[in-house]
């Protein structure tokens, strides 16, 4: 059966070596570092016993922005902010049912650095009002994402950081070492809720020190000593 419209163009990233990423789904995670959710407002645990279960939101997968790339200034908002953060990409199905933490490596294809822009106006009210975020997260152009480096060039994951730097200045970093779920144990929660697919990103939440971005900021996503994300907010 032919399609009655012309079928939509699928966003891919880059892959440092050659090659393109079709991404399938972007997932995020919410409140994976503890001074991160303090600065929200929210509890954070005070250990890894404590934490109870991570927080899952979704982008559509046409919100990526290549590295490079002009962000336009989202529509709705009056105070968008950055949340740097590394990024997980799956390079193969995940079994069916829950995954094993030991099994989790051998879905990941690579890495990369991103941020997950945020319309904080509209994600406080919707917090106020006991509503979802989606307005606050899933929208255009609200995914810039670095090119992917593949996991086995990348030979110590949890040694590096993520950091941002807004016009020259640095907003925001912290090692992986504070995120509260590692990568397995993300992979893991998120298989509990979704069937995991080659081609899904997997966005792992931000440290603290998220702040306002404005038409005409220019900012470096670092995932450290590995690969950028750059690009200029526009109006």
């Amino acid at each position: 059966m032919s399609d009655v419209i012309s079928a939509p163009v699928q966003a891919r990233v880059p892959v440092r070596g050659g090659g393109t990423f079709p991404v399938r789904r972007i997932y995020c995670v919410g409140r994976n570092f503890a001074d991160h959710a303090r600065e929200m407002g929210a509890t954070a645990p005070a250990s890894k016993a404590d934490r109870g279960n991570p927080t899952f939101f979704a982008k559509p997968a046409d919100a990526i922005v290549i590295d490079g790339a002009d962000v336009p200034y989202p529509t709705g908002t009056s105070d968008l902010h950055h949340e740097v953060e590394l990024v997980v990409a799956l390079g193969t199905d995940a079994p069916a049912g829950v995954l094993p933490l030991e099994a989790t490596d051998a879905l990941i294809y690579g890495y990369g650095i991103g941020l997950d822009l945020t319309r904080r106006d509209l994600q406080a009210a919707a917090k106020k009002a006991g509503l979802p975020w989606d307005t606050a997260k899933g929208f255009d152009h609200s995914a810039p994402i670095s090119e992917l480096v593949p996991a086995a060039q990348v030979t110590d994951l949890m040694a590096l950081g993520v950091t941002l730097t807004v016009n020259g200045t640095q907003r925001q970093h912290a090692p992986l070492t504070d995120m509260i779920w590692d990568v397995p144990d993300i992979l893991h929660e998120l298989s509990k809720l979704y069937a995991l697919k080659a081609g899904d990103l997997v966005f792992m939440g931000t440290p603290s020190g998220v702040a306002a971005l404005q038409a005409g900021d220019t900012f470096v996503g670092s995932l450290d000593g590995v690969v950028d994300v750059r690009g200029t907010i526009t109006g």
